[in-house]
């Protein structure tokens, strides 16, 4: 993309505030590596090594004990569906309808309401098994010290049926 097209995308069309999707570069987030393990197909989280707190979402402070002194660690991709909501109109702008959120159980280690992809109304069911879906989201322009711009290729992440 040409310096020009990027300058326009930046100045005409993207709208931070108004983007679904967090900022996943070094150079905007301290939260990176949990981007970066994604990318890789992984789903992480960090664990305080002074109280041993486990975070959802991953933190850069110990929400128990305010240290710094965190660690990443593994979690599961797949869980089960333990509850869910399902919204035939879209309610959320870039996100498809029907909106499908569960709440999963990730081996009673973890659980956490995320989206479901892939459903349609009616189709799942309490119990049912969900695995990691990672997909790509538009990339985000971001401009350096010097004036270059470049477009930074994001991910994000939901569930779908096992």
């Amino acid at each position: 993309m040409s310096e020009f097209v990027l300058r326009e995308y930046l100045s005409n069309k993207y709208i931070s505030a108004m983007d679904p999707f967090p900022q996943e570069s070094k150079e905007t987030t301290k939260l990176y590596p949990f981007y970066d393990a994604l990318k890789e197909g992984s789903l992480t989280t960090t664990t305080c090594k002074s109280c041993g707190k486990m975070s959802w979402p991953p933190r850069i402070l110990c929400p128990e004990c305010y240290s710094e002194d965190l660690e990443w660690i593994q979690l599961p991709t797949t869980g089960k569906v333990v509850e869910f909501v399902e919204m035939a109109k879209q309610l959320v702008p870039h996100f498809e309808s029907p909106m499908v959120l569960a709440l999963i159980d990730f081996d009673g280690k973890l659980k956490y309401v995320s989206r479901i992809l892939g459903v349609q109304m009616g189709e799942l069911q309490v119990g049912d098994e969900v695995k990691l879906k990672i997909f790509p989201v538009e990339p985000v322009p971001l401009e350096d010290r010097k004036g270059n711009i470049d477009l930074k290729e994001r991910v994000f992440y939901a569930f779908e049926k096992a």
